[in-house]
C-alpha cells in the first residue's frame, strides 16, 4: 500500500481561483515565488502555491537531460486531504462504447499487456507564465513548470483493443481518483479523439524513470500524450470511458481555451471571439546556464546551454544573438533523444570586455517555424516568443 498525505489541493480554473481562497492565492504565487520546500518523494522546490500544491523545479536541474523525479514539477486541480492507494486492490477501469468492460489490476497491466516506453517532456500549458506582459491571471510559472522523462506502461491502443473498442467510438474520456471540495465542481475530465486514443503512441505509464510514478505526480497510473500539454496527461488515472459522440465538460470547452487560429497570440483590447482547446507543445527554447546572478569574468569560456521543444515536429537548429536580434549565431545541438523529448543546445562563448551582454535565443523546427518576437494570451499559455538572458562580466 502506498500512504502518503495528500494536501488539500484548492480547484483552480487555468490557475485563476473558483474559491474564496483564490485571490490570496494569487497574491501568495507571487509573493514566495523563491521560497524553498520540500514535499514527501520531493526534494527542494519552489512552491507557488500550497493550496493546491504547485511546485517548481528549480532551473539548474535541467542541466540533467532526464528530470529526476524527486524534482518533477507538481500541478493538481482538485482536492484531496488524504490518499490511501492498495496498488493490491487498484482497478484501472475501461468501458462506454466497448464490447467488453474491464477492470484491469496492476498485475494486469504489467503481465497481460505488451511493456512499451517513450521519452516525453511533459509541460505546463502555463509554463514561464511570469514573462507575459501585459501580466494574466494564474500560477506565475518561469520555466520550471516542466520537466522530461522516461516513461514506462502500456500502450493505450492496446487496452482500448482488449475492451473491444467499438467501430462508433468518437471520442475518449479520462478521469483520475483526486476528488473536487465541492459537490458542484465539475470532475476534472480530459477527451481525446478516438483516432488520437489509437494512434500507438498514447501510453498509460506505470513508471517514471524506472521507479513508480510519485504520488505528487500521479500515482500509480499516469496517461501520458507525448507532443501535448500537461493539462491532458491524466494523474492518478482509473477511468477511461469509450463514447459515440463529442465528450462536452468544463475542463474541454471551458477551460485551458487558445485563440482558434492557431497563433497562441491575441490583444488585451481585442480578445480572440472563437476558442479552442489547447492540445500540441507550442515551439519554445530556453537558457538553463549561465543564471543572471552567476558570476563571469572577461575572456574566460563561459558554455551557454538550454532547451529546445516542441510537439514532435523536430528541432531543426537554435541560434543565439548577441546584439538584440540583428545577427544570429546557430548553436550546436546535443543528439535526439527521442521524438517528444527536449533537444538540449550548447555555445561556446567567450566574451572579451566587461560589462552588460543581452542574449537572445530562438529555436527553428525542420518545417522552417521559428519563434516570434512578440506574443501574449489572456490565459498566459503556450509561450512560443523569444527568450532573453541579461548578463554581467566583471
Amino acid at each position: 500500500m502506498k500512504n502518503i498525505l495528500f494536501w488539500s489541493i484548492a480547484f483552480t480554473i487555468c490557475g485563476a481561483a473558483f474559491i474564496s481562497c483564490g485571490d490570496k492565492q494569487e497574491d501568495r504565487s507571487a509573493a514566495v515565488k523563491d521560497e524553498m520546500v520540500r514535499y514527501p518523494e520531493k526534494k527542494d522546490m519552489y512552491l507557488l502555491t500550497d493550496r493546491p500544491p504547485q511546485l517548481e523545479t528549480p532551473l539548474k536541474i535541467f542541466k540533467e537531460d532526464f528530470t529526476p523525479n524527486e524534482y518533477f514539477f507538481v500541478r493538481w486541480h482538485m482536492s484531496q486531504i488524504l490518499t490511501k492507494i492498495d496498488i493490491d486492490t487498484f482497478k484501472l477501469y475501461i468501458d462506454g462504447a466497448v464490447t467488453k468492460p474491464l477492470a484491469l489490476s496492476m498485475t494486469d497491466l504489467k503481465t497481460k499487456f505488451p511493456v512499451d516506453s517513450i521519452v516525453a517532456l511533459c509541460i505546463c500549458a502555463g509554463n514561464s507564465r511570469s514573462t507575459f506582459t501585459p501580466k494574466v491571471p494564474g500560477s506565475q510559472w518561469r520555466s520550471g513548470g516542466m520537466g522530461n522523462a522516461k516513461w514506462k506502461g502500456v500502450k493505450l491502443k492496446y487496452l482500448l483493443e482488449s475492451a473491444g473498442i467499438k467501430k462508433n467510438a468518437f471520442d475518449v474520456a479520462f478521469r483520475g481518483m483526486d476528488k473536487a471540495p465541492l459537490p458542484e465542481t465539475p470532475a476534472f475530465t480530459k477527451s481525446l479523439s478516438a483516432s488520437h486514443a489509437m494512434d500507438g503512441e498514447v501510453l498509460v505509464a506505470y513508471e517514471m524513470n524506472g521507479e513508480p510514478i510519485p504520488m505528487l505526480n500521479g500515482y500509480p497510473l499516469k496517461l501520458v500524450v507525448p507532443g501535448w500539454y500537461a493539462t491532458f496527461w491524466i494523474g492518478a488515472l482509473n477511468d477511461i470511458k469509450v463514447l459515440t459522440d463529442t465528450f462536452h465538460g468544463f475542463w474541454m470547452d471551458k477551460a485551458y481555451q487558445v485563440p482558434a487560429d492557431g497563433s497562441f497570440n491575441e490583444s488585451k483590447d481585442s480578445l480572440a471571439r472563437k476558442t479552442v482547446p489547447i492540445t500540441k507543445v507550442n515551439l519554445h527554447s530556453i537558457f538553463v546556464a549561465p543564471e543572471p546572478s552567476d558570476a563571469l569574468s572577461a575572456n574566460k569560456l563561459c558554455v551557454v546551454e538550454g532547451l529546445a521543444f516542441d510537439d514532435g515536429t523536430g528541432i531543426k537548429k537554435v541560434e543565439l544573438s548577441f546584439d538584440e536580434g540583428k545577427t544570429w549565431t546557430e548553436t550546436k545541438l546535443n543528439p535526439v533523444l527521442g521524438k517528444y523529448s527536449w533537444r538540449r543546445w550548447k555555445y561556446d562563448w567567450t566574451p572579451t570586455q566587461k560589462g552588460a551582454y543581452h542574449l537572445w535565443v530562438k529555436a527553428t523546427d525542420v518545417n522552417g517555424r521559428t519563434e516570434v518576437n512578440t506574443q501574449w494570451n489572456r490565459s498566459g499559455y503556450a509561450r512560443g516568443f523569444i527568450e532573453h538572458l541579461d548578463l554581467n562580466v566583471n
